[in-house]
């Protein structure tokens, strides 16, 4: 099965990966991280395609990069 089958079936995912630390950033920045569900640098985490997850992403593109 290919990726990109895996994830028709699976209704979209999004992979995120925390590139650049949230220390001198407002708390707001701080929170979105937190809510994405980030705990340390240079992870990669899966998240549903959805449109909260992109605006959350949209708020911090600083700080987040969308890997597939």
């Amino acid at each position: 099965m290919t990726a990109s089958t895996k994830t028709a079936k699976s209704g979209g995912t999004l992979q995120l990966k925390y590139v650049r630390s949230a220390i001198c950033t407002p708390v707001k920045h701080k929170l979105v991280i937190k809510g994405l569900g980030f705990t340390r640098l240079n992870q990669v985490i899966e998240r549903p395609d959805t449109a909260a997850i992109r605006g959350m992403v949209a708020k911090v593109p600083h700080l987040v990069e969308i890997v597939k």
